[in-house]
């Protein structure tokens, strides 16, 4: 983690709940940075010693994985030639891809629903993989206040037609109390202290249907800084995150744990002569 993500996903009129898909250019389905390196050798010790925490597959989403495998090597090949893209046969093939690049992965499928069946997620946000695999994507979002109100339906239709040739990006963000990538349980405890306290995670999201398999591959990238550096380098980004935190409704401020927040956010940058 260093310097500001070059992601700041907060909207100028406050608080918004909303899948704000944009269409993504394949040359850019993945995104390699600085923190490629650290990233590949921290998903390989969580593979090494954590494997039942950031891996779960079924055979339902085995095709699909391999699929995946190919579009990951192919996508090195032509975009990043420059990059190792050795796979190992003998691994399960989204293993294979995820240590490869430093997105996290999930592949899901349409049988009576669409369930997340396979994924390699070493840089959860308090979230646990095991409960989710085999579930559909409302079972998987279902805890997120506003959800089945607001976006279950467009997402579930964003899903259903999705075509190869037409993927999506998204962003997500949130304010945190630590930098660590790898955090599978939640904490219902809002940030505190000061600045060198408080992070900015930010994931970027793609969303594309294999041609071959029809199913549907959901990558993360994500990006954290410290909240003192995203105030320096840009002069609106405090008001925006005070507004946003401000308008969000109190069923999210609980499950985002940001239940006095902006009272302190507002202490730390402004304290009292």
């Amino acid at each position: 983690m260093s310097g500001p993500t070059p992601y700041v996903p907060l909207d100028e009129r406050g608080w918004r709940l909303a899948m704000g898909l944009r269409p993504l250019d394949l040359s850019r389905w993945l995104e390699v940075d600085r923190h490629r390196d650290e990233d590949l050798a921290q998903k390989a010790a969580l593979l090494a010693d954590r494997r039942d925490l950031v891996v779960a597959t079924r055979p339902e989403g085995d095709d699909a994985s391999r699929e995946l495998l190919d579009e990951v090597l192919a996508w090195l090949a032509t975009h990043r030639p420059d990059l190792a893209s050795a796979a190992d046969p003998l691994e399960h093939p989204i293993v294979a891809a995820s240590r490869l690049i430093q997105e996290d992965l999930c592949v899901l499928v349409r049988s009576d629903e669409w369930r997340l069946q396979a994924a390699s997620v070493c840089f959860p946000s308090r979230w646990d993989l095991a409960s989710k695999i085999g579930t559909t994507l409302d079972q998987i979002h279902r805890p997120v206040p506003g959800y089945d109100e607001e976006l279950a339906r467009p997402t579930n239709s964003t899903f259903d037609r999705l075509k190869p040739e037409r993927p999506f990006w998204r962003l997500n963000w949130t304010l945190i109390d630590n930098p660590d990538l790898h955090q599978p349980v939640r904490n219902p405890g809002a940030p505190h202290g000061g600045l060198p306290d408080w992070f900015f995670r930010v994931e970027r999201q793609t969303i594309r249907r294999l041609p071959a398999s029809g199913a549907v591959v959901f990558t993360i990238h994500n990006y954290v800084s410290a909240l003192g550096e995203m105030v320096d380098a840009d002069g609106s980004f405090a008001e925006n995150l005070l507004r946003a935190i401000d308008e969000a409704p109190p069923a999210m401020k609980d499950y985002k744990g940001w239940q006095g927040v902006s009272d302190h956010l507002r202490s730390v940058l402004n304290p009292s002569p």
